[in-house]
Order: C-alpha cells, then structure tokens, then sequence
C-alpha cells in the first residue's frame, strides 16, 4: 500500500519482476498476503488484471477468488477468469462454518459455473471450518476443480488424498513449517509466505524435492526455519510485509484492521532474515 493507503502499483510491478527473476514457478495475485481481505471488489480485479498483463505467460497466474459468500466468489472468479487469470484459488467459506455439504455445494457451485481451472483452499486455522479429506475427494471428481492448498499442516491428508484421486489433481501445501513433509509424502509443492521474501530458496527446495535430492532441500529448508516461524509472530500478512518494507521492497503502510508489525517483534524476525541470509535495508 501506498502512504495514502491506495494499490501501490509500482511497488506490485517490482515485486511480480523480482519473483519471476528469482525463480518462481507462478504468482498467487490477491492471496492472504496480498492483503485480498482489505481490498473491495474493483481492486481485487484490478490487480489480478495488472498481474496477468504484466506477467504475460511467463509463468501461471493464479487469483484468489474466494469469500464467505457462494454470490461473491462466483463474481470473483468469473471476473478473474475475464481479465486472464490462468486458475483460481478459493478458500473454504470463512465465518459461516458450513457443513461439509454445505462446503461441497458452494465449490460445486462455482466449478460448474465458471469454466476456469479451479484450487480448493483449506485453512480451518483461519476460516473456522475444515474441509474433510472426503470432501476434497467429491469435488476432485469435477473436471475443472485441479488441486488444493491444503494448510492444516496434517500430513496423513497427503495420502488420504491422493490414494483417491486422479494422478492429475495437485496438492500443494499451505503452510512452510511443514511444507518439506508435505512434498516428500508425495504433494506437489507449495503456495507459500516463506517465498515472499525468500523466493529462490523456496522454489529450489520445491526443485530439489522433484528430482530426489531431499537432503540437499532439507539443508536449505534448515536455514529457512526461523523466517517460517517468525512469520506468524503475528497473524499473515503482517509480518511478511513488514519483512519486505525492512527488505526496502514494499512500504511500511498496510490497512486496517490490519496493523503494522508490533515493535516487540521486530528484532526477532530481523535475527531470522539475517539467519536465512536474506538482506535487510539498515536501521
């Protein structure tokens, strides 16, 4: 965000360039950490937009369309797919805490609707609802719904999933403390925080895992223990964009009800930068 609280749209360019320069293998546009939460409806499409044009197939684009209301993310994702998104990521209903029908219904819903390759998104610690491996199950067997991001950190899902599903449907952790696990249990990568500020270390351990070398990923993984854990000191995005604003990559300014990094927590995640070799701009 910019000082007056506005998109800042260089401070996006740069970022999506960087990434892409570091080694990613795709952009989530409006995810948790891009702040979707506090951004209205214009301004969700208007970055996946910005995104997509920027990006221009280099690497796929996935938008983060979910919402706690079945209405919304349908015009979400029917919006993302118009502007040129390569796939959606929708986390589960938020606040509504449905049942696990309820939960089937809603992706059901949209797939059906929006013809657009589509993640489920499961992350309870957030949403206050938990999407049962059977569920995923039911919803894997709609063509357009491709994968999930699965952030519970319970790797038996890994195979509870995957020994029922298609070889095509992807599971992709949602959480870097236990994201190396997730791959070696046979998951396909990550959708990461870590990666927002460490970049090329996480797509290398990703690599690394596909080709077998798993200790060479630990090694890495290792070093980027500290940044996994110290951002979450407070709830995702703040820590992170408070990382990238001392990284001299983004400002300071962030939304509320979201709230700058408390003072309290700031030298830890600057040990835990420091730890993982990723520079900060000095004090």
């Amino acid at each position: 965000m910019c000082e007056d609280l506005s998109v800042d749209w260089d401070a996006l360019h740069k970022l999506v360039e960087w990434h892409i320069a570091q080694g990613t293998h795709g952009i989530v546009a409006v995810g948790t950490t891009g702040e979707s939460a506090t951004l209205n409806v214009d301004e969700h499409i208007a970055v996946v937009k910005k995104v997509v044009e920027q990006v221009e197939g280099r690497v796929p684009v996935i938008a983060g369309t979910g919402a706690n209301s079945t209405s919304e993310a349908l015009e979400l994702t029917e919006k993302a797919k118009g502007v040129g998104a390569d796939a959606c990521l929708l986390v589960t209903p938020y606040y509504n805490k449905p049942s696990q029908e309820g939960l089937y219904l809603h992706h059901k819903y949209i797939a059906e609707r929006v013809d657009i390759a589509q993640l489920l998104y499961n992350v309870p610690g957030r949403t206050a609802v938990d999407m049962s491996a059977d569920t995923v199950i039911r919803l894997a067997k709609i063509d357009n719904i491709v994968g999930i991001k699965e952030a519970t950190g319970d790797i038996s899902r890994v195979q509870a999933i995957k020994s029922q599903v298609d070889d095509q449907f992807v599971l992709i952790s949602g959480d870097d403390e236990t994201a190396l696990d997730f791959m070696q249990a046979g998951g396909h990568g990550v959708i990461s925080v870590t990666a927002n500020v460490a970049p090329a270390a996480v797509a290398k351990i990703c690599e690394l895992i596909q080709q077998g070398k798993v200790e060479e990923a630990q090694i890495i993984n290792q070093q980027l223990l500290p940044v996994h854990k110290n951002l979450f000191l407070e709830a995702n995005p703040i820590p992170v964009k408070w990382a990238l604003a001392e990284m001299g990559l983004i400002g300071h300014a962030i939304r509320l009800p979201l709230t700058p990094l408390a003072e309290q927590y700031h030298q830890a995640l600057r040990d835990a930068l420091k730890a993982a070799s990723i520079e900060v701009v000095p004090a």
